[in-house]
């Protein structure tokens, strides 16, 4: 599959993915599955909030598993060592400060997969590290946003 999309990623963030994948295919898919025994059990299914529960559960783990083996199979390694710290890049950790008067904020750019803005990662589609991606320390640089246009300045990358 030529156009399945590139996950961009850290090593940490591919094996946080492989144990959440292995979590749910050796232990909550027997879950669910025992789930919906018992309620088959409980006899009329068309009746049965158990049984729906359970199946609703079902297709939402088998969904969660075809999309972690997606981003695990089309997962694209940021090596964060590799990179200089002179330019914002994916894997770094860029401070900044909103201008003018901001207080200062730092956040790590990761891909998509393991974005998670309240442990400091963010997307790198997200708008404030789209418009910094290729920027250097001292640069302002303004930000598109959903509540409208703000201007950063690149304090420290690492």
């Amino acid at each position: 599959m030529a156009n399945d999309k590139q996950f961009p990623m850290t090593a940490a963030g591919k094996q946080k993915l492989e144990d959440e994948l292995d979590y749910l295919k050796t232990v909550k898919r027997k879950e669910v599955v025992e789930r919906i025994k018992v309620a088959r059990s409980f006899g009329d299914l068309s009746e049965n909030s158990e049984y729906d529960s359970a199946k609703e559960d079902q297709a939402f783990v088998e969904g969660r598993i075809s999309t972690l083996e997606s981003m695990i199979r089309n997962a694209v390694i940021i090596n964060e060592t590799e990179a200089s710290n002179d330019i914002v890049r994916l894997g770094k950790t860029v401070t900044f400060v909103e201008v003018p008067g901001g207080d200062e904020e730092a956040y790590t750019i990761v891909g998509s997969a393991e974005a998670d803005p309240l442990e400091g990662r963010i997307s790198n589609d997200s708008p404030i590290a789209k418009s910094m991606l290729g920027h250097t320390v001292g640069d302002r640089v303004k930000v598109l946003t959903p509540g409208g246009e703000m201007e950063v300045k690149i304090v420290s990358i690492n």
